[in-house]
């Protein structure tokens, strides 16, 4: 096997680690999801926070992880940002 495929094979496993936990991540906060029924603009919010975490995973793959963490860190702050969302639609919840 040349180098650059064994390398390509290594980063291969990364992603497919990293996609995993991501997955397990989204899939405990299953529950935690906002109600589309109750609150259609929080839920659409959620969904977008999701989409930009995957964009995240998606820009580090193709540079190769190489960004400094930053793309880690903005991954980590809408991930708080999407439970602060469902804290919203808690809070009106409890309001009501």
């Amino acid at each position: 096997m040349t180098q650059r495929v064994l390398s390509n094979l290594i980063i291969g496993g990364v992603v497919i680690g990293l996609l995993s936990l991501s997955i397990t991540v989204f899939g405990q906060e299953a529950g935690e999801k906002v109600s589309e029924k109750l609150h259609p603009n929080l839920a659409a919010a959620q969904q977008l926070v999701e989409s930009a975490i995957g964009k995240l995973t998606e820009a580090q793959k193709v540079n190769d992880y190489d960004m400094s963490g930053h793309a880690a860190h903005a991954k980590e702050l809408l991930k708080q940002a999407y439970d602060e969302i469902k804290q919203a639609a808690l809070a009106v919840n409890a309001h009501k």
